[in-house]
């Protein structure tokens, strides 16, 4: 029998993309942009060794920093092993990291208001009709009621169905002050949602929006870069259209540091549409994060369990793709019904609310858990602040002058 060929080994530039998805949370950028990668060596059997300069060697950060790395790069083809080697920052390297922390602090080229300790999640299919919106909303919905503040982005401009399903109606308002758009808030148990859709834009919910590719992803955009999103946002969970066009590679673009995770049913049919998100997000250099299965099989009355879609579609899928399989969904009617009356089922009681309690669970603990802030690198922010502060009072205070980071009127199209 001929044996399976290994698959390529990356290249340096793969490896230095996904490592641009690893923020530093306090200073604002990724490790690549503040000169924290200091080496890349790949060798012939897999194993990827990457040399990080930490700000002081005793970096409470160093363990998140560490899981990030690990699993960014450890999700390319190819490669085998991670391994990482510590080293300290001199003189030099401080000073050049403080001098773009100092930028980053001004606001002279802010990518989005989407704070940098907020753990971006991309639900995306590789078709329609598998249910992706739905685990959206219960997803962020069930990680609301965890006590975390959760933004929902609904990136689906031609299909927005996020504001029915949380039950949320009326005009976006926007900040005269500051020129942003202010999401929608809802309050989950200890938690909160922040939601933003063209849903909140339009007239009412039948008015179709006959835009093509640059439109959408430049509504995208401005969801991104002119929405007053929470300094304390824990997450911000993402409902892309389905497939692999404008819109996805945009967020690529716009916002590195984004996560993946697939949504697919039973069926193979979808299961083999649905590994192209995943190798559409590597091809990007995001992280697939795992795969979540709706509609696994439906429980009748009795307990009884019927594969009406098939099975094993999403354990083939993350086979397939090396990923994990972070949730199976079961399909009940209550779900559906749930999403047409504003009320998601991770709210109630049943196997489809536990299923989505149980993913919630998992992504917060295991697959993306949030980034505490634990100070490593707060001596440099503190010098960053009083630079900023210094420069501002030097500035003046002249009431023309413009305020750094103050957003233009918003004006979608």
């Amino acid at each position: 029998m001929t044996p399976t060929p290994s698959p390529p080994l990356p290249d340096e530039d793969a490896v230095t993309g996904l490592l641009r998805g690893v923020i530093d949370p306090e200073l604002g950028s990724d490790i690549v942009d503040l000169g924290m990668v200091k080496a890349v060596d790949i060798v012939a059997d897999g194993t990827v060794t990457v040399t990080v300069a930490l700000t002081t060697a005793g970096c409470p950060l160093r363990a998140q920093i560490q899981r990030d790395i690990r699993t960014r790069v450890g999700s390319l083809d190819g490669v085998s092993d991670v391994q990482l080697t510590w080293t300290e920052m001199d003189k030099e390297d401080k000073a050049r990291t403080m001098e773009r922390a100092r930028a980053n602090a001004q606001g002279e080229s802010p990518d989005t208001q989407v704070p940098a300790t907020t753990r971006v999640v991309a639900v995306a299919s590789g078709k329609g009709g598998v249910g992706k919106s739905s685990v959206t909303a219960n997803l962020a919905t069930a990680l609301a009621a965890r006590g975390l503040s959760v933004g929902v982005l609904d990136a689906d401009i031609w299909g927005f169905s996020i504001p029915r399903m949380l039950g949320i109606d009326g005009r976006m308002s926007g900040d005269p002050e500051g020129g942003r758009i202010t999401p929608h808030e809802l309050a989950v148990g200890d938690g909160h949602l922040h939601v933003v859709s063209m849903g909140f834009l339009v007239d009412d919910e039948g008015s179709a929006l006959m835009w093509r590719g640059l439109m959408l992803n430049r509504a995208v955009q401005h969801f991104l870069e002119d929405v007053a999103w929470p300094r304390d946002l824990d997450y911000l969970i993402i409902d892309m259209p389905p497939g692999t066009g404008d819109v996805q590679m945009g967020l690529a673009r716009m916002m590195p540091r984004a996560e993946m995770v697939i949504v697919t049913t039973p069926a193979k049919g979808a299961q083999k549409v649905a590994v192209r998100a995943a190798d559409m997000a590597r091809r990007s250099h995001l992280r697939v994060a795992g795969v979540i299965e709706n509609m696994s099989a439906f429980i009748c009355d009795h307990g009884d369990t019927y594969a009406l879609f098939g099975s094993g579609g999403g354990e083939q899928l993350a086979h397939d793709a090396g990923i994990p399989l972070l949730g199976s969904i079961p399909l009940e009617s209550a779900v559906g019904q749930g999403g047409d009356d504003g009320a998601p089922i991770a709210l109630d009681d049943g196997p489809a609310a536990e299923a989505f309690r149980a993913l919630a669970e998992t992504v917060a603990t295991e697959a993306i858990p949030p980034i505490e802030m634990q100070g490593c690198t707060a001596h440099i922010l503190d010098a960053v602040n009083t630079a900023v502060s210094a420069a501002t009072d030097t500035a003046g205070t002249d009431d023309q002058s413009p305020v750094a980071g103050e957003g233009q009127p918003v004006q979608i199209g």
